[in-house]
């Protein structure tokens, strides 16, 4: 999986960057995971021609409630809104293993909270008065909850979950972080305060495990002689923009494990 990751890197897909590709647009964190979850599609499919992948822009949640049917016959049983469905920002890309079936190979997510470090790089003040350098956060990332685990359900029965979250921007710092005025003058933005600090809404979706790795494989935990299967969002983070050379490889890298799991060999 190395090697094959590292290519994709190093190419910079035929040596072009994020602008020759898609444009100017391709550089907005909200647009790109979108673009290079279909660079992936098409790198699966050129790397493993003898298989069939598809790449999907939603999943209804009917189909949610027949796998989590056909799985157990009590769940599943429960649906208001027949058109009801989910749409993650990066699609979902999907592999059709030995048996014909389709087996969820990618999910992406990207969330962009907290504008603090371009604002006090340009010297803006928010607040009422305009007398403040940070500005308290939000709940948006919350919101993100309600996708993931509606893949949860739709991998109940699997061994792995390819689901990457990418967050950006100051409400996701993982250390502090200093940042410069027009001035020249220095603020300290610092990553454990309940004010600023988002991140532990999300930490929740992968058990609190590290951030910025690879949780695509399931653990498996014992309580009182029972096996419990956990599936774990696998969240990279970083205060700036996240780059097209830094987001591919992390993408490629868990679209691989996933492949590993289910079966499929290089």
């Amino acid at each position: 999986m190395g090697k094959q990751t590292e290519r994709l890197s190093s190419e910079k897909i035929r040596g072009q960057g994020p602008k020759e590709i898609y444009g100017e647009n391709a550089q907005k964190h909200d647009i790109s995971v979108n673009n290079f979850s279909k660079v992936i599609f098409e790198k699966l499919r050129n790397d493993f021609s003898n298989l069939e992948f598809r790449f999907r822009k939603s999943i209804n949640k009917k189909e949610i409630n027949e796998k989590l049917n056909s799985v157990d016959s009590r769940l599943g049983l429960t649906m208001f809104v027949e058109r009801a469905s989910i749409k993650p920002d990066g699609g979902i890309i999907e592999v059709k293993d030995k048996t014909g079936k389709w087996r969820i190979v990618l999910v992406c997510e990207a969330k962009y909270q907290g504008k603090e470090i371009e604002r006090i790089n340009k010297g803006i003040l928010v607040g009422k008065n305009k007398d403040k350098e940070l500005m308290p956060a939000g709940n948006a990332i919350e919101r993100s909850h309600k996708n993931i685990n509606e893949i949860r359900n739709m991998m109940i029965d699997e061994k792995h979950f390819p689901y990457i979250l990418f967050l950006q921007g100051s409400n996701f710092l993982t250390e502090p972080i200093t940042v410069n005025r027009p001035d020249g003058t220095e603020t300290t933005l610092k990553h454990d305060i309940g004010s600023l600090n988002r991140i532990d809404r999300v930490t929740s979706a992968n058990y609190s495990l590290p951030i910025n790795q690879n949780s695509c494989e399931n653990i498996f935990i014992s309580i009182d002689g029972q096996s419990v299967m956990l599936q774990a969002v696998s969240i990279y983070t970083k205060p700036t923009e996240w780059t097209i050379e830094e987001m591919l490889p992390i993408m490629m890298d868990v679209s691989l494990t996933s492949l590993k799991i289910i079966g499929i060999k290089e």
